[in-house]
């Protein structure tokens, strides 16, 4: 099985807590081109009511609701869940200051243990591809969504990040290739697709950004929180953080593309 999607890799490793997405997070936050945010474009794409439950699978560490606190209707009954305790249990410590009474659940998308027709709207931000059987995820998500509910679906294109793979094989050919397991995923090319076979009126809205990096740590932070980075020995990281200093002293910067979008799919008033 693919580390993308192994459910035990990612709950003892990758997302045991919020440390490896953190360390993402920080690399978009300083160098991406786009100084609106992600996360306030996901938000404006949330086309819903002033009164409703809304249901987010796999919130991480909250950042959705964390950056948007202040635009949130009062209406709006909103639980956050995620298959790792401990990414919800920090998504709980973030939003403690909240006056807004969230609710957090630990949920698997595939099996979510929730009544029919429960939500007007759910999302699901960068974590599809996460999902081992996503036509069982697809089932559940559309059988707790209301009729005429909307499910909001955020991911990568091919392209997405494709340099950052490209210096790390330049550093090592042997290197391992996250790309091909993330192409036969869930991405902006074939979402759509996907979803049409269980929701209807899917479309897909993209975000223009991409990234222009001139420090070697945080690009450092980001590829060591990830597959690669957990294979170096201290030497071999030692001597990557070498190779990225190089490269910004001879570039000036690293530029790399973004290509992250948005899928609104919604489930038809039929049974």
């Amino acid at each position: 099985m693919s580390k993308l999607s192994d459910q035990d890799y990612l709950l003892t490793d990758q997302y045991r807590n919020a440390s490896n997405l953190n360390a993402r997070i920080q690399l978009h936050v300083r160098f991406s081109t786009n100084k609106y945010g992600w996360m306030p474009w996901v938000f404006d794409q949330l086309d819903l009511p002033p009164h409703c439950r809304v249901l987010e699978l796999g919130c991480g560490p909250g950042e959705l609701w964390l950056k948007n606190m202040q635009r949130i209707p009062e209406g709006w009954d909103i639980t956050l869940s995620d298959f790792s305790a401990g990414m919800l249990e920090e998504a709980r410590r973030n939003l403690s200051g909240s006056p807004r009474p969230f609710r957090f659940e630990v949920i698997d998308a595939q099996s979510i243990p929730l009544e029919d027709e429960q939500f007007d709207a759910m999302t699901a931000n960068h974590m599809l591809y996460h999902v081992p059987d996503r036509p069982k995820a697809f089932a559940e998500i559309r059988r707790v969504l209301k009729r005429g509910g909307r499910f909001y679906a955020t991911t990568n294109g091919r392209s997405h990040l494709q340099e950052i793979e490209d210096l790390v094989r330049r550093f090592n050919p042997a290197a391992v290739e996250w790309r091909r397991d993330f192409i036969e995923s869930f991405t902006l090319e074939n979402g759509a697709e996907e979803l049409s076979r269980w929701f209807t009126s899917v479309r897909l809205r993209r975000y223009e950004d991409g990234l222009v990096v001139t420090e070697a740590e945080p690009l450092m932070a980001y590829v060591l929180s990830g597959l690669f980075g957990s294979a170096l020995t201290d030497d071999q990281t030692a001597a990557f953080r070498r190779f990225v200093e190089n490269e910004l002293a001879e570039h000036g910067a690293i530029r790399i593309t973004k290509d992250s979008g948005l899928f609104e799919a919604i489930r038809s008033d039929s049974a």
